[in-house]
């Protein structure tokens, strides 16, 4: 398993943001991409900026996003904001173009979700509406905010995809899945097509294995660093753990989608 210290180091200086070790309920379960595009309120393409916010004016950190294009919901009129912080040259990652499974590696970091950007990225981010501001939808480990540089970035066109699939009656949706990704399969020499086409076969997977219950309590003398470390690496050796399960499973058949 990748290790995870210089990124967890990396979390636990970035506060006021989250610095320590997310948890999640017994059974959570990390949304596949499709269920994704069916949760979010707004799926919205857009440029990060470091926004124009007066000192002291908020009490968390916030970046703005320049909307670019609303591909779920309506257009936002102005700059979105959002808790999180504009990369350092030291923090400095964007997401892996041909990666369509795994978060954005700061997901494993120790907070479960990305809040680091590069300033001037273009990123696809999957928003919800919460307490009046837009928050991200979904949840740790989850896919939601990966940067798309390209108009033809492999994750706009999976994403683009999705989104019309999810409009269709539920009954529906499996024939569209099965046949987009047999026609995709058929171009054995384009790797990009192949690359969705896979991404396609775990949709048809169905849900993602849950992560584990509750972890075992601590020993008397660890600290709150130990703990939040043996929860960050407890959780992503989870979420490898599932990511292996979802790709043997779309190598013995696919099953039904939930209808969500």
């Amino acid at each position: 398993m990748r290790s995870l210290l210089p990124l967890a180091g990396l979390a636990l200086l970035a506060a006021p943001l989250p610095a320590a070790a997310c948890s999640v309920a017994p059974g959570y379960r990390v949304p596949t991409n499709f269920e994704l595009v069916e949760r979010a309120s707004l799926i919205l393409l857009g440029t990060v900026t470091d926004g124009d916010f007066e000192p002291d004016s908020t009490p968390q950190q916030m970046i703005a996003v320049e909307p670019v294009a609303a591909l779920k919901g309506a257009m936002p009129s102005g700059p979105v904001a959002l808790p999180a912080m504009i990369a350092t040259d030291a923090e400095m990652q964007l997401s892996n173009p041909y990666e369509l499974h795994e978060a954005h590696p700061q997901s494993f970091a120790g907070a479960c979700t990305r809040y680091v950007f590069p300033r001037g990225s273009r990123v696809l981010f999957f928003l919800d509406r919460q307490d009046g501001e837009w928050r991200e939808a979904g949840g740790p480990f989850s896919r939601w905010a990966e940067d798309v540089l390209s108009d033809d970035a492999p994750w706009l066109q999976a994403v683009r995809f999705y989104i019309e699939v999810a409009k269709l009656p539920p009954e529906d949706r499996v024939a569209a899945l099965t046949a987009r990704r047999d026609e995709l399969a058929a171009l054995a020499d384009d790797p990009v097509a192949q690359l969705i086409a896979t991404d396609i076969a775990r949709q048809l997977a169905g849900p993602n294995a849950p992560l584990r219950g509750e972890l075992p309590p601590a020993g008397p003398d660890a600290t709150d660093e130990d703990v939040s470390a043996e929860a960050v690496e407890a959780m992503a050796d989870d979420v490898m753990k599932a990511a292996e399960a979802a790709r043997a499973a779309t190598e013995t058949g696919a099953r039904s989608i939930p209808n969500g």
